[in-house]
């Protein structure tokens, strides 16, 4: 399910896509990878997340992409490949893109989820579990926005991150407090948000 937000501000100099990677191994054996060192190397698209991810690209109904900026996990680089080659693209990788870093959790069961969310919802700033700041991560989000409305104009930018990165980052568009990012919609493998006109 994807769908188009208006930003309060209606002065983007680009578009933007959002682009949440494809289901990936991780996803298929149910556990958390959000370090460097476990997500770089590993744990990249699952056989269902390729298949998501020819279709997506056989069916694109959103504006095509001019730029490919995406996390260097390797589910959001084979996302973003098979995005860049389609539309014969080149990649670029910014480290701010990254999965939010989840702690003392990274390499356990996703059932930690909901335990770091509950945590979220009454404290955007807060560092339980050794796990990154929701604040942190809307921080680093949002500056990879702002470097490229900078930098470019009338372009149409695709950015490959993660769930929750994501996720916390239309929060801090909407404007709406850090600590309601799991109230916006769930954003599913290889679902892409516009934003901008």
């Amino acid at each position: 399910m994807s769908n188009t937000l208006q930003s309060p501000s209606d002065h983007w100099r680009n578009r933007y896509l959002l682009m949440r990677h494809g289901h990936s191994q991780a996803n298929q054996q149910g556990l958390i990878i959000s370090s460097p060192e476990r997500g770089i190397n590993e744990f990249g698209l699952s056989a269902i997340g390729e298949r998501q991810l020819a279709q997506a690209v056989a069916e694109w109904g959103w504006p095509v992409p001019t730029k490919v900026v995406h996390s260097d996990f390797l589910r959001t680089t084979q996302t973003a490949a098979q995005v860049a080659s389609a539309f014969k693209l080149e990649m670029a990788v910014d480290k701010r893109l990254r999965e939010r870093y989840f702690g003392e959790f990274d390499g356990q069961t996703d059932a930690h989820y909901p335990d770091v969310w509950a945590l979220d919802s009454l404290n955007a700033d807060h560092a339980h579990h050794q796990v990154e700041a929701v604040s942190s991560v809307a921080a680093r989000m949002s500056a990879v926005m702002e470097g490229l409305e900078q930098q470019y104009t009338g372009e149409i930018i695709l950015l490959v991150s993660h769930g929750d990165p994501l996720q916390i980052l239309l929060t801090a568009l909407a404007n709406k407090p850090l600590t309601q990012h799991r109230e916006q919609v769930a954003l599913l493998p290889a679902s892409i948000t516009q934003i901008g006109h």
